[in-house]
C-alpha cells in the first residue's frame, strides 16, 4: 500500500473534510490536484502550530456564543409567558394563524434582544389557548416559552 501524505485544507472539500483540517491523502492526489489548485498545504511543524492557535481560538469563540445563549435562555425564562391578541371568529377559532415572526417580534419587545425567528418550532395554532413554543438558541442550549392566544 502507497505511503500517505498529510495536508492541511485550505478551503472546505466535500467528503475530505474542512477549512484547517489536517488530512491523510494519496501521494498523487496531493502532488496533481490539491496542492497545484490551492486547496491544501504540505505540514510543516509552523502550520501544524498555526492550525493548533486557530482551532483554540475557534473553540474560545464558540464557547463565548454558548455563554450569550445561556444568559439569553434564562432572561427568556425570567419572562416565561408571551401574550399574542388575534382577531377571533367562531368557536374560539382566530383569523389566520400565529407566526414565528410574531413571537419574535413579542420577544423583542420584552428583551430588548433579537431572537432569530427561523430558530423558533412553534405547533399549529389556529384556536385561542396556550401553546409551548421552543427556541433554539444555540445548538446546545434551547428554552421553551408559553404562548397565550387571546381575543382582540
Amino acid at each position: 500500500m502507497a505511503k500517505r501524505v498529510q495536508l492541511v485544507l485550505k478551503q472546505d472539500i466535500s467528503k475530505l473534510g474542512r477549512t484547517g483540517d489536517v488530512v491523510e491523502v494519496a501521494p498523487g492526489y496531493a502532488r496533481n490536484y490539491l496542492i497545484p489548485s490551492g486547496l491544501a498545504l504540505r505540514t510543516t511543524p509552523g502550520i501544524l502550530k498555526q492550525v493548533e492557535r486557530r482551532k483554540e481560538e475557534e473553540r474560545q469563540r464558540l464557547l463565548e456564543l454558548k455563554k450569550v445563549a445561556e444568559a439569553q435562555k434564562v432572561e427568556i425564562e425570567k419572562i416565561g409567558k408571551i401574550t399574542i391578541s388575534k382577531q377571533v371568529g367562531e368557536n374560539d377559532a382566530i383569523f389566520g394563524t400565529v407566526t414565528e415572526r410574531e413571537i419574535a417580534a413579542a420577544l423583542q419587545e420584552a428583551l430588548g434582544q433579537d431572537v432569530d425567528r427561523r430558530e423558533i418550532t412553534l405547533p399549529a395554532i389556529h384556536k385561542l389557548g396556550s401553546y409551548q413554543a421552543e427556541i433554539k438558541l444555540h445548538p446546545e442550549v434551547s428554552v421553551e416559552i408559553e404562548v397565550q392566544v387571546v381575543a382582540n
